[in-house]
């Protein structure tokens, strides 16, 4: 099995963990950057992701044009395009409706980390509203690559950025970082939420999520957690033929 096959097989394991772990449902995407060809990308067609294999997988060029496939893709692929463009350090790219991050997009209260293990959400996790470029006349979804240039923007050089009253999008250097990223999201909001609902609370410091992001994908601590969500989601039989942590 070539790299490239096997990191097929990462991505269709991602979908899965993602679907099982409610990060995403029928709607939400995720996708990495293509091995040998870093201006290209791959992403599933326009399918749940609980139901991709390694056959629904599509190569983009970064603008959204699918390479020789006539499928549908999926409306918001000009999120992952942009990104990419933008971050050459980026290798996977998830966009997600997560609810428990949405009171955080559409308030003046920001997002921070509380939770040790949502640590690799970084220090800052800025918002984006596309009313404020491209008016209220748009459906909220990111449907160019002005919009989605505009959302990279915003995204920076941090790892997540929130869209206003629609979700989130994120990036990371590796899938399994992203996917690790994805999952403790969420939690750390609804941490942050019932945090906020008590009084006051302490958030973790720049030098304690720093300390925190030390970890690569290679280790045994990011190699336990792929492996659990694997086969909480069904496909444990699937890392036999999967690289795992790209």
């Amino acid at each position: 099995m070539d790299e490239l096959q096997r990191l097929i097989g990462d991505l269709v394991i991602a979908n899965r963990i993602l679907a099982k772990e409610d990060v995403v449902d029928a709607y939400g995407h995720v996708s990495i950057r293509h091995p040998s060809k870093p201006d290209h990308y791959l992403l599933s067609r326009s399918l749940s992701p609980e139901f991709v294999t390694a056959d629904d997988i599509i190569e983009f060029k970064l603008d959204g044009t699918p390479v020789n496939d006539s499928r549908p893709g999926y409306l918001e692929r000009y999120i992952h395009g942009a990104v990419y463009e933008a971050r050459p350090d980026v290798n996977a790219v998830i966009h997600s409706h997560a609810e428990a991050v949405l009171p955080f997009s559409i308030s003046k209260t920001p997002m921070c980390c509380v939770a040790h293990v949502a640590s690799d959400m970084g220090t800052h996790v800025p918002v984006w509203d596309i009313d404020e470029k491209f008016g209220d006349a748009t459906n909220l979804l990111v449907i160019n690559m002005d919009q989605g240039r505009d959302m990279a923007k915003k995204l920076g050089k941090n790892s997540v950025v929130l869209m206003r009253g629609h979700g989130f999008a994120a990036a990371a250097d590796g899938l399994l970082k992203l996917v690790r990223l994805s999952v403790y999201l969420p939690r750390n909001a609804r941490i942050l939420m019932a945090a906020i609902q008590m009084g006051e609370f302490k958030a973790m410091s720049e030098n304690e999520i720093k300390k925190r992001q030390d970890f690569r994908a290679g280790s045994p601590e990011m190699q336990r957690g792929w492996e659990f969500w694997a086969k909480r989601a069904g496909c444990g039989e699937m890392l036999k033929s999967s690289k795992g942590g790209v």
